[in-house]
């Protein structure tokens, strides 16, 4: 795939532009798309700005670093790669793409069941922290052997991910096809065709990809894969099958999908060593808070027993700054790192973390710290609501 140029992109949302430009519409808004009218989606941008800061000055802040830690393991940033499902259609290996970058940047990548790479190749692309977001399967079998393959991958943490267990209804993914098909339509045909150079690096030999962690028993591509998956998939998952989870696994567990306290209490309660504060990026309940929102009053709740992990909108630095303020330890970046990845592959997600990291090392500058310590420590007295 030609590699278009990159040099003129100012923020994550000209990697967007790109991103859209280049890949065929069913993928790309799959990627870009949230529930219904995607008010809650719209809203985890926004709300944002609901939050300002009240900064202090003539503070030296020559010495400034954003080096953090992530479950313990020290990051060069105060943010890691969320599991996104589908990177591997962006662009050619776009899991592997993610890491290499993730490896470059120093900070952890966590990779989503419904990934294009397998976690073996994943985990080989990167050294600086591998996670595996796990999905709970009916059969307890295929769940202990996946994740006794994360494990033999090296996975440090696992992300139980318990926010998207009903299918969402997500519009453009319907007007695209793509929650009905069982094998492409001449509309997608058409629309990948569009599109001759993801076409010609995606399908060389005419066929879509698989999943890489799914067994190859469970179809002969993603369409065939998707529908086997869901057939597999535990329908109702309770707080029993977190127990069982956190029995069964013995490395770090993450409880991702967290927007009330109390369920953010019985996670710790449970043995999670973090919860995420996250609405799926408005994917899953439309009219739902904000992430930031609620971000405040569960890290105020439970942000002294358990690493509080927020993840939902961002976009930009100062959103990061906002989230680390307000009571998170570190965050987590979506959609930001998928446009990067279908705007340049590696060199765009390289890119897209690169701007973060500058964004967010101005405004620590701004507001007259040098450390990710110093904005968790004097945060809350560094900004108000507006």
């Amino acid at each position: 795939m030609r590699r278009p140029k990159l040099d003129r992109v100012a923020n994550i949302n000209d990697l967007r532009e790109i991103a859209r430009r280049r890949t065929p519409r069913i993928f790309f808004d799959y990627v870009d798309g949230g529930s219904y009218s995607e008010a809650t989606m719209r809203a985890n941008v926004t709300d944002f700005d609901k939050w300002g800061f009240a900064p202090r000055f003539l503070v030296d802040v020559s010495g400034r670093s954003l080096n953090s830690t992530i479950l313990g393991r020290p990051t060069k940033l105060p943010f890691m790669i969320a599991p996104t499902g589908l990177a591997g259609m962006l662009w050619p290996s776009g899991e592997v793409a993610g890491a290499r970058a993730a490896n470059t940047a120093g900070i952890p990548l966590a990779l989503s069941t419904v990934s294009i790479c397998g976690m073996e190749e994943v985990a080989a692309a990167t050294s600086a922290g591998f996670h595996f977001q796990f999905a709970m399967t009916r059969d307890r079998g295929l769940a202990e052997a996946m994740l006794e393959r994360a494990r033999a991958c090296g996975a440090e943490a696992v992300h139980f991910t318990v926010d998207s267990l009903i299918p969402a209804m997500r519009e453009r993914d319907q007007r695209n096809g793509l929650r009905v098909m069982t094998r492409p339509s001449s509309r997608t045909i058409m629309g990948i065709l569009a599109k001759p150079g993801w076409a010609m690096t995606h399908m060389p030999n005419g066929k879509l990809p698989r999943f890489g962690n799914l067994p190859p028993e469970s179809g002969r591509d993603i369409i065939e894969q998707t529908a086997a998956f869901g057939r597999v998939m535990e329908p109702n998952i309770t707080w029993e099958h977190l127990t069982w989870l956190r029995r069964t696994w013995k490395g770090k567990l993450v409880f991702k999908g967290t927007m009330t306290i109390g369920d953010a209490e019985r996670a710790v309660e449970e043995g999670c060593d973090a919860v995420v504060v996250t609405n799926h990026g408005g994917r899953q309940l439309d009219g739902n808070l904000s992430s930031i929102a609620v971000l405040p009053r569960i890290a105020e709740a439970v942000g002294d027993r358990t690493e509080i992990i927020f993840d939902s909108g961002i976009r930009r630095g100062t959103q990061i700054a906002k989230a680390l303020a307000l009571g998170a330890h570190s965050v987590m970046i979506g959609r930001a790192w998928l446009y990067g990845l279908a705007a340049g592959g590696e060199a765009g997600v390289a890119l897209a973390i690169r701007l973060l990291a500058d964004e967010l090392s101005i405004t620590l500058g701004s507001l007259g710290l040098n450390s990710i310590d110093e904005l968790r420590r004097l945060g809350p007295s560094l900004i108000e609501p507006v």
